[in-house]
């Protein structure tokens, strides 16, 4: 039983946070419409740190906004699952209900396994049985995650083969397919450890459906995903008939190290857009398909998707064989680069940033960033009193705009590349006034920093 969902803000900070956080500015309305969504399920509250800050402090609450369930009153954990309004009330829904739901008749199995998702389905011999004790334990701590059941009746599980204690993995019937297993079966001890890893390792199958709630879990991995108009509610034989052909081919590839993956193109508009330079005509009523890997390596499929499946086949063929040019989103390198302060983009950052005869100070900004605006004329006037060093570049780069190489993953901030530790960038954690960065120069550069007009005292 759920007492709320204190999600917790601050509403001068939060409003701060507004004008400067497009990620702030998505999650209030979203929160709202959840709310609306689940009143009478789940009750969502909010907590105005300004106004509290004795409940805030004794929950630890130390960032905002900061989301947390509570149970029966009690802070129970933090919430970490998806911020748009559909995925609060999908995950909360899921929190509303029992850690795994009881099971006790055939009617009750085949509604539960029909679902969007994947189920877990636990088959034990009676209620003492230490392996659903095991098993309720497991599903207590993954329950946020996936959706557990389990039935002590073990004439349920004859259709599937079950004759003895045994725990079964349903991917959701709308993915059925003849490349894959729709049903398998977990073989080891039921521990939290084991079955965690068993359902991790095969939840999701050989071509799972991209959504905003799962994209966390699947992008950790080299993926190929064809987006186009998914619609597994209105239209799945539709959504189901590129999946296949995407399978076809991928099934040619599946020991190769690529995971694949099919997405409604309608729910990642701003992404395919911002990452791939792909606009939401682009490839017309076809699939078009792209590639990132875990080093945020980026590619896209240029030929059209052919129904035959010979184009992606060939797309595979070429990236296995090291053929296909990355894509990088990059601003124009400029015509004239002679200032104190050199911009850089995507297409340079190789050749400045990288320049094994250069220690490189670069700040990543944004235009919107309301301290970069700020450091602007002293990181300009820093610039200026290391122009005559040949060893070392002050460097700005709209981070925006271009890809951001790996390593460098957190803006606005500043980080420093030493000219024989490229592959060792360091963020800079110190004050911002040009005095500040001198003295971090002068303690990180390879060579003794040559400045102008500024005191030895310094």
């Amino acid at each position: 039983r759920f007492s709320s969902l204190d999600y917790i803000s601050s509403n001068v900070f939060y409003h701060y946070l507004l004008r400067r956080c497009g990620h702030c500015k998505k999650l209030a309305p979203d929160f709202e419409t959840a709310a609306s969504r689940l009143k009478g399920t789940v009750p969502l509250a909010k907590v105005d740190c300004t106004a509290s800050p004795d409940t805030c402090g004794r929950f630890g609450v130390t960032g905002y906004p900061t989301l947390k369930i509570f149970r029966n009153g009690e802070d129970s954990s933090s919430y970490d699952g998806p911020r748009s309004a559909d995925g609060i009330v999908h995950y909360m829904k899921k929190q509303a209900g029992p850690n795994s739901v009881t099971l006790r008749s055939e009617a009750d199995a085949e509604a539960f396994v029909n679902h969007f998702d994947a189920s877990v389905v636990g088959f034990f011999s009676g209620p003492d049985s230490t392996q659903l004790a095991e098993f309720l334990k497991a599903a207590g701590v993954m329950r946020d995650h996936f959706r557990f059941a389990h039935t002590i009746d073990m004439t349920l599980g004859l259709k599937h083969g079950v004759d003895t204690e045994s725990v079964l993995l349903f991917r959701p019937p709308r993915l059925s397919s003849k490349f894959e297993e729709s049903v398998l079966r977990f073989t080891e001890t039921v521990t939290t450890h084991t079955l965690r890893r068993f359902i991790r390792d095969n939840i999701f199958g050989m071509c799972p459906h991209l959504t905003n709630e799962n994209r966390d879990k699947l992008k950790g991995q080299d993926l190929l995903t064809a987006y186009y108009d998914l619609d597994y509610l209105r239209n799945p034989k539709g959504s189901n008939y590129w999946r296949n052909r995407v399978m076809k081919v991928g099934y040619q590839f599946a020991s190769q190290g690529l995971s694949f993956a099919v997405a409604n193109r309608r729910d990642f508009v701003d992404e395919l857009e911002e990452e791939f330079g792909l606009g939401a005509s682009d490839g017309g009523d076809m699939p078009f398909v792209t590639i990132r890997t875990q080093q945020g390596f980026k590619y896209t499929m240029r030929e059209e998707f052919t129904r035959d499946g010979k184009s992606l086949e060939r797309f595979l063929e070429d990236y296995f064989a090291g053929r296909l040019k990355r894509y990088i989103k990059s601003e124009p390198i400029p015509e004239k680069n002679k200032g104190p302060v050199k911009v850089v983009v995507a297409e340079s950052f190789e050749e400045i940033v990288n320049d094994p005869e250069k220690d490189v100070l670069i700040e990543f900004y944004a235009p919107w960033c309301g301290h970069c605006k700020s450091l602007e004329p002293k990181y300009k006037e820093l610039a200026e009193q290391l122009y005559s060093d040949p060893n070392i570049v002050i460097a700005k780069m709209d981070a925006t705009a271009n890809d951001v190489p790996q390593g460098f993953d957190v803006f606005p901030t500043i980080y420093f590349a030493r000219a024989d530790k490229k592959d060792q960038p360091k963020r800079y954690e110190g004050a911002r006034e040009v005095k500040d960065f001198i003295k971090y120069l002068k303690r990180e550069a390879s060579h003794i920093p040559v400045v102008s007009g500024v005191r030895e005292d310094l």
